[in-house]
């Protein structure tokens, strides 16, 4: 009976006419040289990615195809690895007939006859020309206000990330203005010539303010109607003030409107690197506070940042020494949203979300609290409590008969730290639950830090058996080029986009590139703030994995999700 087993499970040699059929047919090119990497033969495929007939290249070196992008360099790295591991793969510029340079994926691998000598070399490899394109038009979208056609809020931060990065290297004598710029009484504007109108005067401040500045400056639209700039490189305080002016002349000149003369008036906050902040969020929240203060005045105008517009200061302490104690005695809840499946309706996992009523304070919204503990270093042992509570939770759930993956927020901070991965397993040691019931989200931004960094500690995540998800996606931080180094199990669209798939078609556009580049690196989608019916079908018919939002449920108490599980067992057929 074994031998009968053995011949059934013996490989059948492929006919030489099947190889020659895989040959020609292939969508991928393929190109065979001999052992002194000559070329041998080609298929089609090569043929029509190239622009080269088989007669054209037969005999020549696969330099024929080189475009100059990499240097001899590259080219010695790529066959030293070929030497060591019989096989190379990577993303390479190549060179069509008709001179143009292309990308593609490209796999070189030895061939060996029985002795172990190599007898040729097989190249085959996919043209990239479309997904570049297509990352290109998408990074465009994320990075730029449709509206505006600046930078968006997402862009700017991280171009001021990256310039205050160098800011700091070179030296801190480099000194940048930060405007924040709130444009007065827009809603009564909006509300009398309707949002066409209203979108039309701010692509026209955008216009106006886009003149003012120099290529080395970043302008971006920050919100609905507040802009912001950065004037790089100000010899001082005198060269910012008279840029502010500009910026309220350019502000102030007459629009036509509908018809109607109109004038509008602005109220600009400036900050100053590094004398009111080294950081973009610390020079943003200062500029913020110049704006707000002039905007109380009443008469427009700007005003540069001072101390004693510190008028949150006394809450601050507050909101410190609280938040020590909470930290110490674990006194926060967690609610947590559902995610559904698309296809089975189907709860698969659900989002943790940290939640804080204090004695003094009340209710203290989670952006304050998280944002305090970020700016104190708290942010690392609250970390450590809300995956504690996590792990409670899902023993709690355990125990009622319920194994669903609960997903954990991780701050950059956090993930940042040496000991974050020893952190984590000391925890699910210490509560005796398994990483594959734990889900990690991390930013975009989060992740692009650092990027090396950053997939070695995806990879040693992924092996404990943590599921990862990349929060936020179309925020604007990362290269799409990235993602496909990255181990990640979900990819979550920003709210941003979903809320506006159902009226903007660039949106619907945005997200449904996202989705189909997403399945191609094999990483399901989950779209977060998902609140309507007409947004549930477009999401399906896109081909969305997950969907979470209120139009399922709100965050709930643990309590609540386990009478709301039940419910939904009940009356859902899976």
């Amino acid at each position: 009976m074994s031998s009968v087993n053995d011949k059934q499970n013996k490989a059948v040699p492929i006919p030489d006419e099947v190889m020659r059929k895989i040959f020609e047919s292939v969508s991928e090119g393929i190109m065979i040289t001999d052992c002194n990497k000559r070329i041998c033969n080609v298929n089609p495929a090569f043929e029509f990615v190239t622009g080269y007939p088989r007669e054209e290249v037969v005999g020549h070196s696969p330099a024929i195809l080189q475009s100059g992008v990499h240097g001899p360099h590259f080219y010695r790295e790529m066959w030293d690895q070929i030497l060591v591991d019989g096989v190379w793969q990577g993303e390479i510029w190549n060179r069509r007939k008709t001179g143009d340079v292309y990308p593609e994926w490209l796999i070189i691998s030895e061939v060996r006859d029985q002795t172990g000598k190599v007898i040729n070399y097989c190249g085959i490899f996919t043209d990239l020309s479309e997904r570049h394109h297509v990352e290109t038009q998408l990074e465009q979208t994320i990075t730029t206000d449709s509206l505006t056609d600046v930078s968006n809020r997402h862009n700017y931060m991280e171009r001021m990330d990256a310039l205050l990065a160098t800011s700091s290297a070179l030296s801190q004598q480099v000194q940048h203005a930060v405007y924040v710029i709130d444009i007065d009484r827009f809603k009564q504007f909006n509300d009398t010539f309707g949002h066409a109108n209203g979108d039309f005067i701010l692509a026209t401040i955008a216009n106006r303010l886009k003149g003012l500045v120099k290529n080395k400056d970043i302008i971006a639209r920050y919100g609905g109607d507040e802009f912001v700039i950065t004037l790089t490189s100000v010899a001082d305080a005198e060269e910012a003030r008279i840029f502010g002016d500009k910026v309220l002349d350019a502000i102030r000149q007459p629009m036509n409107v509908a018809g109607a003369e109109v004038f509008l008036n602005a109220s600009v906050g400036v900050s100053l690197y590094p004398y009111d902040g080294t950081t973009t969020e610390k020079l943003l929240h200062n500029a913020d506070k110049a704006m707000t203060y002039i905007k109380t005045t009443g008469r427009g105008g700007y005003e540069f940042y001072f101390d004693d517009l510190k008028t949150d200061a006394k809450r601050r302490i507050v909101l410190d020494a609280e938040l020590r104690k909470a930290i110490e005695a674990k006194d926060f809840t967690l609610n947590f949203q559902p995610k559904v499946c698309t296809k089975t309706g189907a709860i698969l996992g659900v989002e943790a979300l940290v939640r804080w009523t204090n004695d003094k304070l009340g209710f203290v919204p989670p952006n304050e609290f998280i944002e305090h503990a970020e700016d104190t270093g708290l942010i690392i042992p609250l970390s450590d409590v809300i995956f504690e509570m996590a792990c409670e939770a899902h023993n709690e759930l355990k125990a009622l008969g319920r194994t669903i993956p609960i997903a954990v927020n991780v701050s950059s901070i956090h993930f940042e730290q040496p000991d974050f991965i020893e952190s984590l397993t000391r925890i699910l040691q210490a509560h005796h639950v398994s990483a594959q019931h734990l889900e990690i989200e991390v930013t975009e931004r989060t992740v692009m830090n650092d990027a090396t960094e950053t997939v070695d500690k995806l990879v040693k995540l992924k092996k404990l058996g943590f599921k990862l998800s990349i929060d936020d996606f179309g925020t604007g931080y990362s290269s799409l080029s990235y993602l496909i180094k990255f181990p990640l199990d979900y990819l979550k669209i920003d709210r941003s986009f979903i809320q506006q798939i159902t009226t903007l078609d660039e949106k619907q556009a945005v997200v449904d590139a996202i989705i189909q580049m997403s399945h191609r690196l094999n990483m399901k989608v989950i779209a977060e703030g998902v609140e309507q019916d007409k947004q549930v079908e477009l999401l399906r018919e896109m081909g969305c994995d997950i969907i979470q939002g209120y139009y399922y449920s709100k965050p709930l108490p643990l309590d609540e999700l386990v009478a709301f599980l039940s419910f939904w067992d009940e009356h859902t057929e899976v």
